[in-house]
């Protein structure tokens, strides 16, 4: 089934200045009165090492297993969630941990709210719903591993990656207060092995392992398509790209293909526009704030590796090799900085995105993975 249309909009992660002057904010103003404090996940030392100013400043103990560990913000508060299935809720400003719960022996993907948080967990195969001091308020059973939760409106929806199921939960109050979910609708057979997702205003949108097509569930009309992707010389996937790094531009998606050599294009409504050949095979693809640049990170012996391609004439326009596997990149929204994780030297290397140079290195970083940014107002 070919999908007919999708309401893509503008992308979530505007530019700064865009987002500052909507709001009648000089922009100037409030990037010097903003600051970056960037928390990278230490894999292998329960930790998360705290960069401000350029430099390794503090490293927060106790984070649990961290070899998958995920954090989130939600207006002043910071949330981890951590491969052996603790939620951990910390202060960002004081580097404290308030409280943990453990949901799940494993888990991997959560989603937070105004009113509440959501815990897909894999080996207690249940999903949960927590408030945002982490108490819990109700549980779904799904008999499967549960994947790419996400929320909408009123709504809740992720994955069941053994049943091949699509599950929406409907908040029965409307999102005012503690919220009360039942199921509203499940999409049976939707693909094999549903493994990530991702949320574009109004489209679910999932990858599956052993699918050669992409669904959407349009959560305005309840709706699912199947996108066909169909790519030859198919390769051995060796590390699963995660969806939730597609990109999305204001003209086009870019989707990390699963097991080749590419980057796949297509316009805002999904319609095709290239394959981009790409070093090796994508994990991450990652679209600047100004979505002029997305930058393409490897697996295999690729892992060093990171791509930049030019998203106006969809053409490879710097290449950076690192003396280390890359796990994770991101972007700055208030500098002209992307920093990349280089795990195997213990390292946050930092590329001048207007230059395009290798600008400093941020070392006494054990193990580094994913990288988050919390952007503290003065």
């Amino acid at each position: 089934m070919i999908i007919k249309k999708i309401l893509v909009g503008v992308c979530t992660i505007a530019s700064l200045y865009t987002a500052v002057n909507a709001k009648g904010v000089n922009p100037i103003f409030a990037m010097l009165n903003t600051n970056e404090k960037i928390f990278v996940v230490e894999r292998e030392s329960s930790s998360l090492a705290v960069i401000e100013k350029g430099m390794t400043r503090s490293h927060i103990k106790g984070m649990r297993n961290m070899n998958h560990g995920v954090v989130k913000f939600y207006e002043k508060d910071g949330y981890v969630i951590s491969r052996d299935g603790y939620v951990i809720k910390f202060d960002p400003s004081s580097e404290k941990i308030i409280k943990e719960v453990k949901t799940s022996d494993s888990a991997i993907g959560f989603t937070v709210t105004k009113n509440f948080l959501a815990v897909a967990n894999y080996a207690k195969k249940s999903v949960d719903i927590l408030d945002r001091d982490l108490n819990l308020l109700q549980s779904f059973e799904t008999g499967s591993k549960n994947v790419g939760i996400k929320a909408y409106k009123n709504y809740l929806v992720f994955s069941q990656m053994d049943n091949d199921k699509i599950t929406v939960l409907k908040d029965k109050n409307a999102g005012k207060g503690k919220p009360n979910f039942e199921i509203y609708k499940e999409f049976e057979d939707v693909g094999v092995m549903p493994f990530d997702a991702m949320i574009k205003n109004n489209n679910f949108i999932t990858g599956f392992f052993k699918s050669n097509f992409y669904g959407v569930v349009d959560l305005d009309t309840m709706k699912y398509s199947k996108i066909d992707i169909l790519l030859e010389d198919r390769k051995p996937v060796l590390k699963v790209p995660h969806f939730g790094f597609w990109s999305i531009s204001d003209g086009y998606v870019f989707i990390p293909a699963v097991g080749n050599n590419k980057v796949l294009v297509y316009t805002s409504d999904f319609k095709f526009v290239k394959n981009i050949e790409m070093e090796g095979l994508p994990v991450f693809t990652a679209l600047s704030p100004d979505q002029k640049y997305m930058a393409v990170t490897f697996s295999g012996d690729k892992f060093p590796i990171v791509q930049i391609i030019d998203t106006k004439t969809l053409k490879i326009i710097k290449r950076f090799e690192f003396d280390g596997k890359v796990l994770h990149v991101r972007w700055s929204n208030i500098k002209p900085n992307l920093y990349i994780s280089v795990n195997d030297t213990n390292k946050v290397s930092v590329i001048n995105t207007k230059e395009w140079y290798l600008s400093r290195e941020i070392f006494n970083i054990q193990k580094p993975s994913g990288i988050f940014i919390y952007e503290e107002k003065k």
